[in-house]
């Protein structure tokens, strides 16, 4: 959906998956500076919205997502997967419940796909799933933010900032009111920053949990059975993930950012060298300059210089060997 937001002074719109709000607002690192400060907004009304009320609702999603949702209190935010049955990350929800309703977040399009999923395993819970996309929008306010927050407004609070879940035809009147406006790159930028994975950038039709540091935030070890639950408990006891995420600190002075699927290798085999992972998101950042996430393989030594192209990198430990 085309945000309304996209009318702001300076406003170029993003391409790709984020297609439909802001890339930035004329100065990049301006609106980072902002957000890292605690001022100003992201745009996200392009991401899907899922509502799930009825009685049942915790202890349904109990069963389908990674996370332990049964006694999940009013107003506390989490986020949970849905795998496949080897274990293979499908979806990744932030939620919340309001105390009537279970309100989520997730990749843009990809709305669709979850509620059918979770439409089909219904059975005879008391439940009701809705696409509440059309009427919704997600707005963030970043960690340290005093703009008020509308009554009623059900709200995601993280220690990366608030999501709000505003009416949307609330939003091009409140975001007059909530700061200056940061694009979706300021906000992609502290994302990498925090080593914060992403569906669809850090993964890839084969990731598992485990290899994203996703293993307690959105995927809780002492609960019980759903699906795809072999492979993480598999993985926890008996052994390593092939891969894991690392942060990338790339060469300066290099015009270009590598882009996402650039080959990573090790700086001593040269260029021409064996293929040990690949760049998942790269950005310039206001303070680290210009940084990256990538999936290398395990066994990847901690002090291997690498090279993402033809750029060298230093990497930061995410997920440990």
């Amino acid at each position: 959906m085309k945000s309304p937001l996209l009318t702001l002074p300076g406003a170029v719109p993003a391409e790709g998956v984020d297609e439909g709000v802001a890339a930035h607002y004329g100065d990049l690192f301006r609106e980072q500076r902002a957000l890292a400060d605690g001022t100003g907004f992201v745009d996200l009304s392009h991401r899907g919205v899922v509502a799930v009320t009825g009685e049942d609702r915790l202890a349904w999603l109990h069963l389908l997502l990674t996370q332990h949702m049964s006694d999940l209190p009013v107003g506390r935010a989490t986020e949970a997967l849905i795998l496949s049955a080897n274990g293979h990350i499908e979806h990744a929800l932030y939620l919340v419940d309001d105390g009537e309703t279970v309100w989520a977040h997730v990749e843009p399009g990809t709305q669709e796909a979850l509620i059918a999923y979770l439409e089909s395993m219904k059975f005879f819970y008391r439940v009701e799933v809705a696409d509440r996309t059309a009427d919704t929008a997600v707005l963030h306010l970043p960690a340290g933010s005093i703009a008020d927050v509308p009554q009623g407004v059900a709200v995601r609070e993280t220690p990366h900032g608030r999501d709000l879940f505003l009416p949307r035809a609330d939003l091009e009147a409140y975001a007059g009111q909530a700061g200056p406006p940061a694009g979706i790159l300021a906000y992609e930028a502290l994302r990498v920053e925090q080593h914060r994975p992403r569906l669809g950038f850090e993964t890839d039709h084969r990731t598992i949990p485990h290899e994203l540091g996703w293993i307690g935030s959105a995927v809780h070890l002492q609960k019980g059975c759903y699906r795809g639950q072999e492979t993480v408990a598999r993985v926890q006891n008996l052994g390593k993930p092939p891969r894991r995420l690392v942060f990338l600190h790339l060469d300066g002075s290099e015009v270009h950012l590598p882009v996402a699927g650039t080959d990573v290798r090790l700086a001593d085999d040269g260029p021409d060298g064996r293929k040990i992972g690949f760049i998942t998101t790269s950005v310039r950042h206001h303070e680290l300059g210009p940084v990256a996430l990538a999936l290398v393989k395990r066994n990847v030594a901690l002090d291997a210089r690498l090279l993402a192209g033809d750029t060298a990198a230093a990497q930061e430990v995410v997920v440990e060997p």
